[in-house]
């Protein structure tokens, strides 16, 4: 087995997003035709394009005191609109906490697995890839277009539903995608007892969440179990295992090493590194989080 020290890989290929400008807890982003400011805890450094040129948004994500916030609005938008990434098309939507639905920085991956995906097809094999934490499913509209099938987990049903309707804008209605609306580690366990396999796995879990049944899930206590549940589904010939994480408490090495143990004896290659966001207004990056990658020689 290759094990490669982390890097930094940047999401410099959208069209229809743009990070304009960051500076004192704020990002200032274009999404599609619209402009919107919100809070990030990582921009700690100040301004560089001065406060006038955060005159131009058409939302403003307000953080309160409390706890939350509420978005602003200098005109009427939409409930939601839609943006394109190549020939995938995502639906937008302004949430009560802050998030769109989308997470552009993992363009990196979803180019990533494409191109895995689309070299095991080209050799003759049929890959089934399972999602979990799937949330609105860009990743698996993203492997199902490569050509995958596809079993899309999250405990939201609202999120499971978000995902259909993201593979019908991309044209993937009828793709064999499976919607799962289950508590991730029980899901895996139950597929295990069928003696479902996967080919690849894709996973981004929260540091902190609930199943769909209340269960509690903090991510330093429950991650190392899931991944093991996951080496029992995993296929004889896996493809890629990718691991996302937003939590700070996790460097790109620890999940490396995770892979690293997890993996163990089946070689080919892993890498870890952030995901970032190319900054228009001053070249800065922003970091948005990190990945394990593990894919077959």
């Amino acid at each position: 087995m290759t094990i490669e020290r982390p890097g930094l890989i940047v999401a410099d290929q959208w069209k229809d997003y743009q990070l304009l400008d960051c500076g004192l807890g704020m990002k200032h982003e274009q999404w599609g035709p619209y402009t919107l400011v919100r809070p990030d805890p990582q921009i700690i450094w100040p301004r560089s394009g001065g406060a006038t040129r955060w005159e131009n948004w058409d939302g403003f994500y307000h953080r309160s005191e409390t706890g939350g916030g509420k978005w602003e609005y200098r005109q009427k938008l939409p409930d939601h609109w839609t943006i394109r990434y190549g020939s995938l098309k995502f639906k937008i939507h302004p949430t009560s906490f802050k998030h769109t639905g989308l997470f552009p920085e993992q363009a990196v991956n979803w180019d990533w697995f494409t191109a895995r995906i689309q070299a095991a097809k080209a050799a003759g094999r049929e890959v089934s890839v399972l999602n979990l934490f799937g949330y609105t499913g860009a990743a698996s509209v993203a492997a199902a277009a490569a050509g995958a099938s596809v079993c899309h987990v999250d405990a939201a049903e609202g999120m499971v539903k978000w995902c259909r309707e993201n593979a019908a804008l991309s044209g993937l209605a009828e793709a064999p995608v499976r919607y799962i609306t289950d508590d991730c580690l029980k899901f895996v366990r139950r597929e295990i007892k069928r003696g479902r396999k996967y080919d690849a796995i894709i996973m981004d879990p929260p540091t902190y969440g609930r199943g769909s049944t209340g269960e509690m899930w903090k991510l330093e206590d429950h991650l190392w179990e899931l991944l093991k549940e996951c080496r029992e589904v995993l296929s004889d010939r896996p493809v890629f295992f990718l691991i996302n994480a937003y939590t700070a408490r996790l460097s790109p090495t620890v999940v490396v090493n995770l892979l690293a143990g997890l993996l163990s004896g089946a070689g080919g290659r892993i890498s870890g590194g952030e995901v970032g966001l190319p900054v228009k207004r001053d070249g800065k990056v922003l970091p948005c989080g990190i990945f394990g990658r593990w894919e077959s020689a």
